[in-house]
């Protein structure tokens, strides 16, 4: 039965006997298709790297657009998707926003082919790769609706966490697809390389021949029987979504919010970033909470019939402080989670790529090929692995003991890893032989990431326990759009930092950022005489 009518897994003889096996299924279905939309979300950032490499007529700051383009529609895309799951349901909306995946990546595999293809046309695959970051806000909303409140910190850990392996499964599997003609003639022919790249394995020289398009082409062979099984597999949970309409309106709903999103993410892109591609007429801090306001507002006004009357309860979160308290926490921890996974690459690159020497004469920092350069690809993913592995841990350990005590901690964590990340970037980027300090350098972003990973169980965790049944899936899709712009900030920030020489600053301004995280968890949810106590 597609449509279920009576859902209470609070009522244990309910859960045990019947919720707990429907639960676990639509949990199992959506694991891999969210995974898909972080590995499609986040391609760009290796693809651009090969572009590069493979000499596409496009330079580094044009390059750079792409991963910013899929950056912000991701998180702009998260806005609607918040809502899908009580207007739509569950089983057609996450069907519906896997089966899209398919056109960015079909599409980015036929316009690799071709090195004369217009930036143009990559841009618009980037933006609508966003269409994968936007999934999961849709994705925990629905799955917060399966579970009981006991289990929703692992429920929701697991979603997430192994979810999260699509950025891993991007790093590894691109790079290796790649490297040979895995759809033979269907797949077009081959480019050689322009100049050395390499993957986990070890360099790969120039010359070789390389199918960049695989970059795209390969999902294909994961999401289409993802959206055979999310069709035929999931339900939608009427108690949840009681006006759905149907399949095919429900599917008109899905298309409208998401087309209304990318207008805006356009909007938004368009002001922010230099010309050709936009005007550049706004910074970041302004663009970005323009573009958010705009979304909200598009939705609020454009909305139709009974999608208007569902959105408008929903718009009901934003009432509520703890709705703004706990997207603050979870800027801390998925936040970080993805900023850093998207600036990883660009750090080692610059920093341990170069030999840094200080000319006496000017007091300006040289930067020179290092011969001893870290190779990217084999340790970009370690960080992004780590953090992606230990969600479900964060999320049980908060079912026993509490999602804010836990939260506590990490922040403590957070707060003196920054800080010490940001001392030896500086040592090694004063450095004429920074590959020494590399070992500490990757020892604690790991921490850090195992820390935001954990922390991402916790926050799941705490809105579970806070926020009524119909609230806490909106409030989850909420929270993780905001946070899902730590994939377009905290590359811009620690990329201007590098650029002017002190990249140890943007780490110490997450460290104090995450110490008033710190305040603002034990204020709500820790002290004496908080109103929820360690939730």
């Amino acid at each position: 039965m597609t449509d279920i009518k009576n859902w209470d897994v609070e009522d244990t003889t309910f859960w045990e006997s019947t919720g707990k096996k429907i639960a676990n299924r639509n949990l199992w279905i959506s694991i891999p298709s969210l995974l898909m939309g972080f590995a499609i979300w986040l391609m760009w950032g290796i693809i651009t790297v090969q572009m590069s490499n493979l000499g596409f007529p496009f330079k580094t700051d044009e390059l750079f657009t792409l991963t910013a383009i899929a950056g912000l529609a991701g998180a702009t895309l998260r806005i609607p998707a918040s809502f899908f799951i009580r207007i739509a349901g569950g089983r057609n909306t996450i069907f519906l926003t896997t089966a899209l995946l398919m056109i960015p990546a079909l599409g980015t595999g036929i316009a690799l082919q071709d090195k004369d293809t217009p930036l143009l046309t990559f841009q618009l695959l980037a933006l609508l790769s966003g269409i994968g970051g936007g999934n999961f806000a849709c994705s925990m909303s629905n799955i917060s609706t399966f579970f009981p409140k006991r289990l929703q910190g692992t429920a929701l850990g697991l979603n997430a966490g192994l979810g999260n392996f699509g950025v891993t499964t991007m790093q590894i599997l691109i790079p290796l697809v790649m490297t040979m003609g895995v759809f033979g003639v269907l797949g077009g022919d081959s480019l050689p390389l322009a100049k050395d790249s390499g993957w986990i394995l070890g360099k790969i020289t120039a010359g070789t021949q390389t199918w960049i398009q695989n970059a795209g082409l390969v999902w294909l062979v994961f999401l289409i029987p993802l959206a055979f099984f999310g069709f035929f597999g999931m339900n939608n949970l009427l108690p949840i979504s009681p006006n759905i309409g149907g399949t095919i309106p429900a599917f008109i709903k899905i298309l409208w919010l998401y087309g209304l999103a990318l207008a805006t993410s356009v909007l938004g892109l368009y002001l922010y970033l230099p010309a050709p591609t936009g005007l550049g007429v706004l910074n970041m801090w302004i663009a970005l909470p323009l573009t958010i306001i705009l979304t909200l507002g598009v939705m609020k006004l454009a909305a139709f019939g009974e999608m208007k009357v569902n959105i408008n309860k929903q718009f009901a979160i934003f009432s509520n402080k703890h709705t703004w308290s706990m997207t603050v926490l979870y800027v801390l921890t998925f936040g970080s989670f993805i900023g850093f996974s998207m600036a990883l690459p660009l750090s080692i690159k610059v920093i341990f790529g170069s030999s840094h020497v200080l000319d006496a004469a000017t007091q300006t920092w040289a930067h020179n090929p290092n011969p001893n350069a870290i190779p990217v690809f084999a340790y970009a993913w370690i960080g992004p692995f780590v953090g992606a592995l230990i969600r479900p841990v964060g999320g049980w350990i908060s079912d026993k003991v509490g999602g804010s005590i836990v939260t506590q901690v990490i922040s403590v964590v957070m707060v003196a890893a920054s800080a010490y990340a940001g001392y030896i970037m500086m040592q090694a980027y004063q450095s004429a032989t920074p590959e020494i300090y590399f070992n500490q350098f990757l020892i604690t972003f790991v921490v850090l990431f195992a820390a935001t990973g954990i922390g991402n169980g916790s926050t799941f965790r705490t809105v579970g326990v806070i926020f009524d049944r119909l609230q806490a899936g909106p409030v989850l899709g909420w929270t993780s759009a905001v946070a899902a712009y730590g994939s377009f900030i905290a590359p811009v920030v620690i990329g201007d930092q590098i650029k002017a020489g002190s990249p140890e600053n943007a780490m110490y301004g997450f460290a104090i950022f995450y110490a008033l995280c710190l305040i603002l968890n034990w204020w709500f949810y820790l002290r004496s005489g908080s109103e929820i106590k360690n939730p």
